[in-house]
């Protein structure tokens, strides 16, 4: 960690049986209440295992991470299962939650299960290789609005709105008998897990994912070697980070969510907090005061903050 660095932060996953969720979600609280009292972010929690972003200051997090390895092996070197670290300049999320799910990344597909079958996993220091292949076809498994902040050279853009549209794309535009190697990736890894586990239940044979995700490329893949082109959407209020996970210039509109380029900043539509050229022509005035009253009071409480947390875990 640099000496100026507050803020440890940690991307995390593992697929397993999980059996009481209410009551790991208890000890978590406590053990965050009495350890890690500076812990912010969300842990999501349901039947097929853990996923979320947190961070803390880094003896607390040390100390959640090894708490949680001890209750799901959270940093086992296994399939269906990543751990990655970060950091931020300042606090990135305003509070520490622990939310129940029913799916950890919603797709509705029961045979999408990772810990019955889950694609070939390539590491950072392959993929270059792979996705040269020409034979290889490269899918990008996130949604619209991350894809606009940066995507792989040559890769496929679904343009999709949320995650639960990726089996019909699939079925639309790509077949099994044809198409017999398919890469994908996404930020850090969890979303490839469902969806080549979802291919392969449904006939395709070489299904590859970058393992650890964009994050753990742009961590260990120098800039002058690098197919990434431009930044990587997070989910905290860093916003993007860029090669050697360094903090990058987007921001996030709080009223639509949409990303913002510097140079989208600069319109005369932007209000921080309030509006963007996105979301302006549909903003009553009922719901611009309500906003503009938003970004004043947690301006006030989170002055370094961006807004009221707005981005998902």
């Amino acid at each position: 960690m640099e000496k100026n660095t507050e803020y440890k932060v940690a991307a995390l996953y593992r697929f397993t049986d999980v059996k009481d969720i209410q009551s790991l979600r208890e000890k978590i609280y406590a053990f965050a209440e009495e350890n890690a009292p500076s812990m912010c972010g969300t842990l999501l929690i349901a039947p097929e295992g853990i996923n979320g972003t947190i961070a803390a200051h880094p003896s607390e997090m040390d100390k959640m991470v090894a708490f949680l390895d001890d209750t799901l092996n959270i940093s086992k070197d296994s399939v269906a299962c990543e751990l990655k670290y970060s950091s931020a300049s300042q606090k990135p999320f305003n509070r520490f939650k622990v939310r129940k799910k029913k799916e950890l990344i919603t797709l509705r597909k029961p045979e999408a299960n990772p810990l019955e079958r889950v694609g070939t996993y390539v590491t950072p220091e392959e993929w270059n290789d792979l996705i040269n292949d020409p034979d290889v076809i490269l899918v990008d498994t996130r949604n619209d609005y991350e894809t606009k902040v940066g995507i792989f050279d040559g890769a496929i853009d679904p343009d999709m709105k949320i995650f639960t549209e990726f089996p019909e794309w699939v079925e639309k535009n790509l077949d099994p008998a044809k198409d017999k190697k398919v890469a994908m990736f996404c930020t850090g890894g969890i979303r490839c897990e469902k969806a080549s586990a979802y291919m392969l239940a449904h006939g395709f044979e070489n299904v590859y994912h970058l393992k650890g995700g964009i994050l753990k490329y742009l961590e260990t893949i120098p800039a002058d070697e690098s197919k990434w082109k431009g930044e990587c959407f997070v989910f905290d209020q860093r916003v993007s980070v860029g090669h050697e996970l360094k903090e990058g210039d987007w921001v996030v509109c709080h009223a639509c969510r949409e990303p913002l380029s510097a140079a989208e900043i600069q319109r005369k539509e932007y209000e921080k907090g309030v509006s963007c050229h996105h979301c302006i022509d549909t903003l009553t005035p009922e719901k611009e005061k309500g906003l503009r009253d938003r970004q004043r009071y947690y301006s006030s409480l989170y002055p370094d903050a961006q807004s009221e947390d707005s981005q998902q875990a």
